[in-house]
């Protein structure tokens, strides 16, 4: 398939923002469950700030969805298939979080006691849209490459892994008692991605297409070979099934976000985690800015691989030239 930046950006920005809102109630729910000392709660603002960081996210990946529409104009009309559309679903679930994540913020800000009851359905809110985004996906069975429960896996923890970065990060600011927990929680989850990725790449390696060239053009001899795609001009098909790029540039962007997205966050989120009190705050933020950078940047590259790796039977025609 040709990556849509639009597409890569939406997801990648609004599965950060998700997974720093169950982050945020994560924390929220175990001071309240006693599991955080009283002289280690969190100040209000960690929550406030968290939740406004959530809420600029996602509001940047909804603006970026728009750059995928050809009459944005007429977005309103994205909803009308809500029972039968996973898209339709997605464009539902997004706003709702959106307006979760803005009232977890307020309610901070004003010390409502109802803080934890919205936290509660924000977090139902981001697993809704990790499962409406990934479902778009995951449904599309002649796509192999996508046709798994990996897919929602990888969604998920992808996106609960940048969130709890950039949970950590917030708090070695604004509060240094939780980052030894939220370390460890980002770590694990960025381990949990790694494998769950890792696992997706060696199955997709291993597919063979379902159809071949005689299946797609309905000849039968086994000597078949094409030689032409039938025209020169460019068409909607090339465009938008493939991405045009060379094998050797797929296997350079796989193994940089397989660095960046994984392994360079999780080695710069341990080193705070380890560093305990040796390290100072500026030190501690600094790690923490330069693994959600990395990180993000990881996971822009890993979004357009999943794209780019999913192999449109229709290219068994088209894709050849002359």
């Amino acid at each position: 398939m040709n990556p849509a930046f639009s597409v890569v950006f939406l997801t990648t920005l609004s599965g950060a923002a998700q997974g720093l809102l169950i982050a945020l109630f994560g924390v929220e729910l175990a001071e309240r469950l006693g599991l955080v000392a009283a002289s280690s709660a969190p100040s209000p603002m960690f929550f406030v700030v968290g939740a406004a960081v959530a809420v600029v996210l996602g509001g940047l990946g909804l603006l970026a969805s728009f750059f995928h529409l050809g009459h944005p104009e007429r977005a309103w009309r994205a909803i009308a298939m809500w029972r039968t559309s996973w898209l339709s679903r997605e464009c539902l679930a997004l706003p709702v979080f959106l307006a979760c994540a803005f009232a977890f913020g307020v309610a901070h800000w004003l010390g409502s006691p109802w803080s934890l009851a919205i936290g509660a359905l924000g977090a139902l809110a981001s697993v809704a849209l990790f499962v409406c985004t990934a479902m778009i996906y995951a449904c599309i069975r002649f796509l192999q490459e996508w046709a798994t429960p990996l897919t929602m896996a990888n969604f998920m923890l992808l996106g609960c892994a940048s969130g709890f970065t950039l949970a950590t990060t917030c708090a070695a600011w604004l509060a240094p008692s939780l980052v030894g927990a939220l370390a460890v929680c980002a770590c694990v989850l960025t381990l949990g991605g790694a494998a769950t990725r890792v696992a997706s790449l060696v199955r997709n390696a291993r597919l063979r297409p379902k159809s071949t060239v005689q299946s797609a053009t309905g000849i039968k001899s086994p000597k078949l070979v094409q030689k032409s795609r039938g025209f020169t001009a460019g068409a909607f098909n090339l465009r938008e099934f493939f991405h045009g790029q060379t094998a050797g540039t797929l296997r350079n962007v796989k193994w940089a976000f397989l660095v960046a997205a994984f392994a360079v966050p999780f080695v710069l989120v341990a080193l705070v985690a380890l560093g305990g009190g040796l390290a100072s705050v500026a030190a501690s933020v600094w790690l923490l800015c330069a693994a959600c950078t990395i990180q993000y940047a990881g996971l822009v590259a890993e979004r357009w691989f999943f794209f780019a790796e999913a192999r449109h039977p229709q290219n068994l025609y088209y894709q050849q030239i002359a």
